[in-house]
C-alpha cells in the first residue's frame, strides 16, 4: 500500500524487489572497485586519475540523457549540478584518504554515512524514518563497528574518508528531494559532468592532467568510469525516486563488507572473525529495514517460489 511522504505531499510507492537489487549490485561493483583505485593511483596521479574516471562516465551517459536534458528545466540543471558537486566532493575525500589508509578501513569508515543519513533527512526535509529502519541502522552501526576494529593506515587518511560519509549522507539526501521529479538519466549525467568540470581543472591546476598508461590504469578507469560510474550511478539514481534516503543509505552500507572481502581476497588484508561477523549484522540490518530485500532473497532460494 503506498504510503506518504510528508515533505511534499506525495505518494511514494513501497520498494519492489527489483531496485533493491539492483542497489545491492551497485554497492559489489563500487566495493570491488577500491582494490583497483588504490593500485591504480599508486601509478597515476589522484586528479587526472578521477578527472579521466568521470570523462568516461559522462561520455557513456551522454547518449541516453540528450533527449532528456533538451527537455530539463532550469531547476533541474541547478539541482544536477548541486548533487554534482556534493558527489565530488566526496569522491575527492574518498580517493585522496584511500592513497593514505587501507581498502578495508576506506570501506569502512565510508558505510558511516547510513549513521548520518536519516539524521539529515530528518533535520532537513523532515523526512520521517520508520522504527524498523532505525533498528537496521543500529544494526550496520554495531557491523561497522565491529568491521573496523582498529583501523589501519593513516589518521589523516581516516579523517579524509569520515569527511567523504558526512558529503555522501548529503549527496543521498539531495536525491532523495530531487530524483523523483527529475530524469534519472538527465540527473546521473549532470552528476557525472560536474564532478568532471571540477577534477579537471584542479588536474590541470595542479599539472596532473596527462594521458593514462598500463594496463593496471585502464582497467580502472573502464571499470569505475562504465561501471562503478556511468551505470552505478543512473541505477542509484532509479532507485532513489523509489524509496527514502535512510533505506538506501542502508542499502549503501554493503560497499563496506563488499570492500572488506575485495581487501582479503585481492590486496591480502586481514579480516578476522569480528569482520565476517560485522558483515553478517549488517546484513540482518537491511533484512530487518527492507522487507522486500528480504522477500527476493528467500525466492531464490531452492524451493522458495
Amino acid at each position: 500500500m503506498p504510503t506518504w511522504d510528508s515533505v511534499e505531499n506525495r505518494r511514494v510507492p513501497p520498494s519492489p524487489a527489483l531496485p533493491v537489487l539492483a542497489l545491492v549490485g551497485v554497492t559489489a561493483i563500487w566495493g570491488v572497485t577500491f582494490v583497483q583505485v588504490q593500485d591504480a593511483i599508486a601509478l597515476y596521479p589522484l586528479f587526472a586519475f578521477l578527472a579521466v574516471r568521470f570523462a568516461i562516465s559522462t561520455v557513456a551517459l551522454a547518449p541516453f540523457a540528450w533527449g532528456e536534458l533538451r527537455v530539463l528545466p532550469r531547476e533541474g540543471y541547478l539541482a544536477g549540478v548541486g548533487v554534482g558537486a556534493l558527489l565530488a566532493l566526496a569522491y575527492g575525500l574518498q580517493t585522496a584518504g584511500l592513497e593514505l589508509t587501507t581498502v578495508s578501513s576506506t570501506g569502512f569508515i565510508t558505510g558511516l554515512y547510513v549513521v548520518f543519513t536519516p539524521l539529515i533527512a530528518l533535520a532537513a526535509l523532515s523526512t520521517p524514518v520508520p522504527r524498523a529502519v532505525w533498528a537496521g541502522v543500529a544494526l550496520a552501526v554495531v557491523g561497522l563497528l565491529l568491521l573496523n576494529g582498529a583501523p589501519g593506515g593513516s589518521a589523516v587518511g581516516n579523517l579524509l574518508v569520515l569527511g567523504c560519509a558526512v558529503t555522501s549522507a548529503f549527496q543521498i539526501v539531495a536525491l532523495e528531494r530531487y530524483a523523483p521529479r527529475y530524469d534519472p538519466r538527465a540527473l546521473a549525467f549532470l552528476q557525472m559532468a560536474t564532478a568532471l568540470a571540477a577534477f579537471a581543472v584542479i588536474a590541470i591546476a595542479l599539472g596532473q592532467l596527462e594521458v593514462p598508461r598500463g594496463t593496471t590504469v585502464w582497467a580502472a578507469l573502464l571499470v569505475t568510469g562504465l561501471f562503478a560510474g556511468a551505470l552505478g550511478f543512473l541505477v542509484a539514481t532509479w532507485v532513489q525516486g523509489r524509496t527514502t534516503a535512510a533505506r538506501a543509505a542502508l542499502l549503501f552500507t554493503l560497499e563496506a563488507p563488499f570492500a572488506a572481502m575485495a581487501g582479503v581476497l585481492l590486496a591480502d588484508e586481514v579480516l578476522g572473525w569480528p569482520g565476517w561477523a560485522g558483515c553478517a549484522v549488517m546484513m540482518g540490518g537491511i533484512l530487518l529495514a527492507q522487507p522486500s530485500a528480504a522477500d527476493a532473497l528467500r525466492r531464490l532460494l531452492p524451493g522458495r517460489r
